[in-house]
């Protein structure tokens, strides 16, 4: 057996080429892998030595050599092929095993300039992976530490890797190589809002239980080409595996509680927020919270922004919760909540987990719509005051339901008091309709409409809605504004004696 080793992650070189060598394989290796393998005592062929030529270009050219790639491409069951390697005396590879220059790792890093990037750009690591995934019926092309065991034990066992074995790896190498071009081509494609291709690569991070439902499979993916993602600074304390449903709603309520900076806490069920407050502690930001909506926030997803303390915790545990999201637990918290044997419990070890920069996808039929993420929060001083006047405090109870309602599925309406939700309609086709749901989950709940905010994600095609909610007690509105019918909407606003507020913006979600 003859193996190709040229590897940047060196992570099990060690137990694989030793492997290899108790197996009776020559080792050909190039630049620092050939180095490293040296250090560990192995006997090991330089590829210069293969090739008869030097290193070249500060090290760009060094295995793009007809007498690596014949020996990768060589077909053993063609005659033609092996006179080939036999007239120019080319031996033959039956294993590469190959990893690339950290591109992604290069360019995630602050200030790097253009040309570090480029020169963390690997050709030759490619192409050779590429030719003994090509090959795949004769070599055997390894592309991640991960496989180096069982590529081992086969080897061991039956002498040799089995066809199935071999396409395997294969498509894995495949993947790799693409991958890698993708994240090249996104870093490329980066001052272009929308180019004329989009290249996404996608790298598991663990299958899933099911999806939406039982009989369908799922499994979270991370975007290859960044390094944050939904899970990646998470450590789970205990409870069950996270649920398809679990991560889709926990990321709508990471993206909503990240709207607030003080002491905040946000409940989702079905990837819609039910209860939201802020208050002056995080354990009456979690009281409030669930005081808005008690019924739909069994099963509940939870977030807080502050550290889970032993009376919060004892709370928490005294209803049914799937998820619970924080920064940190107290060790007394954590022992209450244990006893909650199949609440998720999740521990951020980053608070700022979030690329601003990232596109919104949305899957259609054979394709994607794509769109910049609303991550774009408005402040008073970009509003319009365009009935009655506004009170500090309604002030903050509009900006609140503003950002609030900004997470809600469309048409959204949130009615709010004293920086709590109250009343919540989301996901209606009729934008009535949805200040008809947020009311009546106001008064089931027996919360204090006289003096409510609503906040509406879209314009108000008529004034029925906001006369709806006058009547019940809202004294202030936000809306984005742009109707047609926008005299009549802020005239019905006038004659209730309320106010109201143009944003000038709208947040639909769908």
């Amino acid at each position: 057996m003859r193996a190709l080793l040229s590897v940047w992650d060196k992570s099990g070189l060690s137990e694989l080429a030793h492997g290899l060598v108790d197996l009776g394989a020559e080792l050909v290796a190039s630049g620092g892998t050939a180095a490293h393998l040296e250090e560990l005592g192995l006997p090991v062929t330089r590829v210069e030595d293969v090739t008869a030529a030097p290193e070249v270009l500060g090290g760009r050219v060094k295995t793009l050599h007809p007498r690596i790639h014949a020996g990768i491409l060589a077909r053993r069951d063609r005659d033609d092929d092996l006179d080939t390697l036999a007239e120019h005396e080319i031996e033959p590879f039956d294993l590469v095993c190959v990893n690339f220059y950290p591109f992604t790792d290069v360019v995630s890093r602050r200030a790097v300039g253009e040309a570090d990037a480029v020169e963390s750009i690997d050709i030759g690591g490619p192409s050779m992976l590429r030719a003994a995934a090509k090959n795949f019926a004769h070599v055997a092309a390894v592309s991640s530490p991960a496989q180096y065991p069982a590529v081992l034990d086969e080897l061991r066992q039956a002498g040799g890797l089995g066809d199935e074995t071999r396409r395997s790896l294969a498509s894995t190498a495949f993947a790799a190589t693409a991958a890698y071009e993708a994240a090249i081509a996104g870093w490329f494609a980066d001052a272009v809002a929308f180019p004329d291709t989009l290249t996404i690569s996608l790298e598991k991070v663990q299958d899933l239980r099911y999806g939406e439902n039982p009989h369908q499979r799922a499994a979270y993916y991370r975007d290859a080409g960044v390094r944050r993602h939904l899970l990646s600074q998470v450590e789970q304390l205990g409870g069950k595996e996270l649920s398809f449903i679990n991560l889709y709603d926990l990321n709508g309520a990471l993206l909503l509680v990240r709207e607030f900076a003080l002491p905040t806490c946000v409940i989702v069920k079905h990837a819609n927020a039910c209860g939201v407050a802020v208050a002056a502690t995080i354990e009456e930001a979690y009281d409030r919270a669930l005081a808005a909506d008690p019924l739909s926030a069994f099963g509940m997803v939870c977030v807080v922004n502050r550290d889970v303390t032993a009376p919060l915790a004892e709370r928490i545990s005294n209803q049914f919760a799937d998820v619970l999201y924080a920064p940190g637990y107290d060790d007394e918290a954590l022992e209450a909540l244990g006893r909650r044997a199949a609440l998720r419990i999740l521990r951020a070890r980053e608070r700022r987990a979030f690329a601003p920069g990232e596109l919104d996808y949305k899957r259609v039929i054979g394709g994607l719509l794509v769109q910049d993420r609303d991550w774009d929060v408005e402040d008073r001083e970009s509003m319009s005051i365009v009935a009655g006047t506004l009170t500090e405090e309604q002030w903050g109870d509009l900006l609140f339901a503003w950002r609030v309602c900004k997470h809600v599925s469309s048409n959204a309406i949130v009615v709010a008091k004293g920086l709590q939700t109250i009343g919540i309609g989301a996901g209606q086709q009729s934008r009535v309709d949805a200040v008809k749901v947020a009311l009546d989950k106001a008064r089931r709940f027996e919360h204090e409409l006289d003096g409510a905010v609503l906040a509406s994600d879209a314009f108000f095609p008529f004034a029925d809605g906001p006369e709806l909610a006058l009547a019940s007690g809202v004294t202030a509105i936000v809306q984005p504004g742009g109707s047609r019918r926008d005299p009549e909407v802020v005239e019905a606003v006038n004659r209730a004696g309320a106010a109201m507020v143009f944003t000038g913006r709208r947040h639909f979600r769908h």
